[in-house]
């Protein structure tokens, strides 16, 4: 710290000299202030205390964390900086504080927005005292290019409102930025309680989702809703807990086992992404070796490629130690969503799941798919493909749902995609889904479909098992022996399929052996860093 010049008071000193000040130090000016100190004093403890040490107790009986303990566990320790703290309504000598609780704070010491719902006051409800407030946090955030962080604990809309603003408001919040702020910054929404209608499609109108299984639920409307509207009896967990939002309809990303899972999982996420999408994702020291090669590698892949493989196994193995963020793991299984590392640099990682459905492409998956590349892309993450992939789910479900559709929605989002992209084969490529593992073309028109194969690798237009019965089928079943001719004809093809003729004729850049696929791909990674830098800096000199 430089010398302080001697000629200069400091500013104490200046203070206790200013005429102004000194004269005024017992006069009506001071104790003005100290009134209005002390009252903001009393109306900040007031806030702290939120809607009471009664209902502070019930909310802790339930297993739930107050909003203000939720901050405290989510940020870093006494970075918190509230805003909007005195707002609430005064009666008399008595304040009640809004029911939201929100400003910046850090997280790995980065800077982030966060708002919670503080259901010890009128359940949370965003309607019930100042909307603006919760607002204000997102349009902070978006202004600023802070990632948002919601923790979410609100019964929805309160009919309450009427009384309040004595008139009933058209639905919608015209200053609310939710798809500018999806644009620009990381969002992360945690479901904490029972979160209906806007509460739950603030949870869903973010980036990463997680729900606290046992104690959050998020619908539409809530069970007395749905009695008085279809008179079915039914509870909240039965009609939006985990079981049926993370496993069943994928709405919510991922369950936490508690509410301080919850909090870590945000950090974690956070932790890939940048502040805002005008940077790159931030690297960490790697201490991982980026040469390490997996003998049991060599191994995971069983001969008779209709038994299933453990693919989880493989990524442990080859992306960095410990570094795994698995999204969606409960719904959508025959495709896996992660972000990792590859050498201290944050990647996004797709793969195909031989143990669910075989790894096929079901319409559930696809919109996975979609959803996942979307993040990557946004977010400059670059993309590691890890493809076993039979094709697309066939079948009378298939059909019913228009699951091809949903997988042409991953192909346009794949195609549009700029980040950097590697393709690993590792087993089956077939059919249309199959096409899906890499751009072909790209938003330029020029992307390189980058791919490396194991030798285990097979690929074409039909698995050759179904593609022998149906081109040879009358051939087949004429034979003396139907099931011994079929077994040559695919011997014969399944020799054609031979990843080795493909190389020949440059139709793979190259076949691995499976212990060189990490230190393959922590060299491709330097490559895909220094694009998304070039990349960067592109988009930034077209936006000035």
């Amino acid at each position: 710290m430089p010398d302080r010049d001697p000629a200069k008071p400091d500013e104490k000193t200046a203070l206790a000299h200013d005429p102004s000040i000194a004269a005024g130090s017992a006069g009506p000016g001071a104790r003005g202030m100290k009134q209005a100190l002390k009252e903001l004093s009393r109306r900040r403890a007031a806030s702290a205390g939120m809607g009471g040490s009664d209902a502070i107790d019930r909310h802790h009986s339930r297993g739930r964390l107050t909003a203000r303990e939720r901050i405290e566990m989510l940020l870093d320790t006494a970075s918190f900086r509230e805003m909007g703290g005195l707002s609430g309504k005064a009666e008399d000598d008595a304040f009640t504080p809004s029911n939201t609780v929100m400003g910046t704070g850090r997280i790995d010491g980065r800077r982030v927005a966060v708002s919670a719902d503080d259901a010890t006051i009128r359940g949370g409800s965003v309607e019930a005292t100042i909307p603006e407030k919760w607002i204000y946090a997102e349009r902070y955030a978006l202004e600023y290019r802070l990632p948002m962080v919601r923790l979410v604990d609100t019964a929805g809309g309160s009919i309450r409102t009427i009384e309040q603003v004595g008139y009933a408001p058209v639905p919608g919040y015209p200053t609310w930025p939710v798809v500018p702020l999806m644009d620009r910054v990381p969002v992360v929404g945690i479901c904490l309680g029972a979160c209906a209608g806007l509460g739950a499609v603030r949870v869903m109108a973010s980036h990463f989702s997680v729900m606290v299984r046992g104690t959050s639920q998020l619908f539409v409307s809530g069970p007395p809703v749905v009695r008085a509207a279809l008179g079915i009896e039914t509870e909240k967990e039965a009609l939006g807990g985990a079981a049926v939002h993370v496993h069943r309809t994928g709405l919510v990303h991922n369950a936490a086992e508690d509410e301080f899972d919850a909090l870590a999982q945000a950090r974690d996420f956070l932790s890939y992404l940048p502040t805002h999408d005008r940077e790159l994702p931030p690297c960490v020291q790697p201490d991982d070796d980026p040469g390490r090669a997996e003998p049991v590698l060599r191994h995971l892949v069983p001969e008779d490629r209709r038994q299933g493989y453990d693919m989880r196994v493989l990524l442990d193995r080859v992306l960095d130690l410990g570094s795994i963020f698995e999204i969606g793991r409960h719904h959508g299984g025959s495709t896996i969503t992660m972000l990792a590392r590859l050498n201290g640099v944050p990647v996004g990682v797709i793969a195909n799941d031989p143990q669910v459905l075989s790894g096929a492409m079901s319409l559930v998956a696809a919109q996975k798919t979609t959803r996942f590349v979307q993040l990557c892309d946004q977010f400059r993450l670059p993309v590691v493909n890890f493809v076993d992939q039979p094709g697309n789910l066939v079948g009378p479900e298939a059909e019913n749902t228009g699951a091809l559709l949903a997988a042409v929605e991953a192909l346009k989002a794949i195609e549009r995609s700029k980040m950097p992209w590697i393709s690993i084969i590792v087993g089956r490529v077939y059919g249309v889904a199959g096409g899906l593992h890499g751009r072909k073309h790209g938003r330029n028109g020029q992307s390189i479909n980058h791919r490396l194969a194991w030798p285990t690798a097979r690929w074409g237009s039909l698995p050759v098992q179904g593609g022998v019965s149906a081109a040879f089928r009358r051939e087949i079943a004429a034979s003396a022996d139907p099931a011994a001719r079929q077994a040559e004809l695919e011997v014969h093809y399944d020799a054609l399929h031979s990843p080795f003729r493909t190389a020949e004729r440059f139709g793979i850049p190259d076949i691995l052996d499976p212990i060189e696929t990490r230190p393959v791909l922590c060299d491709w990674i330097e490559d895909a860093r220094r694009l998304t830098e070039v990349q960067l800096q592109d988009d930034l000199a077209h936006a000035r």
